[in-house]
């Protein structure tokens, strides 16, 4: 498995929401910073998107996606220069799960979809160094995947058919992936985080032997070996675009599947730790508090209260 796949299999979706948005007319709605990540797309219409902390605004057409990775407030309008709403007051007053403002019948309406998700810690490896906004515009080759997917997701949000919040749930994480993918092939210069690290093929070939054998106890040199490089260029490419050194981050990712591990109280804490290569609870326990800032038991016993709340 690759390591894009390798993390993502990995990842305990807390919580996701998806609904959508038809407005028309003069309308702008001032958006609270969201929990996790946000994506919406316009299936028909256009609109003006303003991200707190980027610059520029974006203005969105039929078939752009965006994707905020940050808690940053946003706004969506028809024109920037009209005052704003308060969303959060209309979305919860909604009765229905696609949400009517302003002059919601006009034939030039906005009709947007969108969601949110919440993840547990291990989403942070993935998410770091992700830039605020990302965007996908309507014909690139991953918006193609992405239309089909949200032509599908507008209709489940809109019906009240069984197994419709599933569906949801399913083409929301196709759309995720496809943007990561696009952000993955546009990647020339970017910033140090392990997502875009995945562009270097010699990076992304050791960090491919670190995912499918964590356990065993690698060697700079053996991972060396495996880029195709000299060891010292192969710690400086891998911590300038992971922004770890190759055996620190074998270390977190470790901790990521320990995390997810813990959370199923059927399972040994001494039985976790061996398998992903320590010879002594005490040594596991020392590696999974510095990076996690508690020990195993704690993060277990973290994780069960917040299961039951």
């Amino acid at each position: 498995m690759d390591p894009l796949s390798d993390v993502l299999a990995h990842l305990n979706t807390r919580s996701s929401y998806f609904t959508g948005l038809r407005a028309g007319g003069d309308w702008a709605l001032d958006f609270p910073p969201p929990e996790g990540i946000k994506f919406n797309a316009v299936m028909k219409g256009r609109c003006w998107l303003r991200v707190e902390g980027v610059e520029e605004p974006v203005e969105l057409q039929t078939g752009d996606c965006f994707l905020l990775t940050q808690p940053r407030t946003f706004t969506l309008a028809s024109d920037l220069s009209v005052k704003a709403d308060d969303a959060y007051v209309h979305y919860s007053a909604s009765k229905t799960a696609v949400v009517r403002y302003a002059d919601s019948t006009h034939p030039q309406a906005l009709f947007l979809v969108g969601g949110r998700y919440t993840f547990n810690d291990e989403a942070q490896l993935l998410l770091d160094n992700l830039p605020v906004l990302m965007l996908i515009v309507r014909g690139s080759s991953p918006a193609g995947v992405l239309h089909w997917a949200l032509e599908q997701l507008s209709t489940e949000i809109d019906s009240s058919l069984p197994g419709a919040a599933m569906m949801s749930r399913q083409l929301g994480q196709m759309m995720l992936v496809q943007v990561l993918r696009q952000y993955l092939s546009s990647q020339h210069a970017s910033p140090a985080g392990w997502l875009s690290a995945l562009s270097d093929s010699r990076v992304n070939a050791a960090l491919s032997a670190m995912h499918a054998d964590p356990a065993r106890r690698w060697t700079l040199i053996e991972l060396a070996e495996i880029a195709g490089v000299s060891r010292s260029t192969f710690a400086l490419s891998f911590k300038q675009k992971v922004g770890y050194g190759p055996l620190e981050y074998l270390i977190r990712w470790r901790m990521q599947l320990a995390s997810r591990r813990l959370r199923n109280p059927d399972e040994r804490i001494s039985s976790i730790g061996q398998s992903l290569g320590y010879d002594s609870d005490s040594a596991f326990s020392h590696a999974f508090k510095r990076i996690m800032s508690c020990s195993p038991k704690q993060y277990r016993q973290q994780a069960a209260e917040g299961a039951a709340d």
